[in-house]
């Protein structure tokens, strides 16, 4: 993947991109590439924030309702956390897009593997070669499929985050 985008004159931008066949195996992969670094770039130099639901905040991030209303509709930000909220947007998003980046199952897998394959009888296999998978003693392989679950929970709201709050990445 290549990706040149120009000038900073919003007119004479000019924009290069090559996606190659390799890119879209892992898609997803390739995406948080750029999405990343431009998200972050985005969070350091903003010049303002979009207005953010309490729903998709912490509950000591929360706005008032009355103060929601009105930042609403007279575009006030003078509420306590509304630049904080988008921060933690931000944050929510790049959070996930980084797990994209990174081999972060591994940390739910502990113990060894010991399997061997045994060949199994012709008889059963009318000759031919078949072999069936079998354990050692020394196996004890584990995966956290619980906290794995949860893990790829929270990878997923943040890329919903990202979908809710697509049209707010300005600056």
């Amino acid at each position: 993947m290549f990706v040149k985008i120009g000038k900073p004159d919003r007119k004479n931008r000019a924009e290069k991109i090559v996606i190659d066949d390799y890119d879209i195996w892992n898609f997803d992969h390739t995406l948080a590439l750029i999405i990343v670094p431009a998200l972050k770039k985005l969070k350091e130099q903003k010049h303002g924030a979009p207005l953010v639901n309490n729903e998709d905040v912490p509950e000591h991030l929360r706005g008032r309702i009355e103060e929601l209303k009105t930042n609403d509709t007279s575009g006030d930000t003078t509420d306590k956390h509304y630049f904080d909220r988008w921060d933690w947007v931000l944050d929510q998003m790049i959070w996930a897009f980084q797990q994209k980046l990174e081999d972060w199952e591994e940390q739910f897998y502990s113990g060894e593997i010991d399997m061997d394959w045994k060949k199994l009888k012709d008889d059963i296999n009318k000759g031919e070669d078949m072999h069936e998978m079998v354990y050692g003693s020394n196996h004890t392989f584990q995966i956290d499929t619980e906290g794995m679950e949860k893990y790829q929970k929270r990878i997923d709201e943040g890329i919903m985050i990202f979908a809710k709050y697509y049209s707010a990445l300005w600056n």
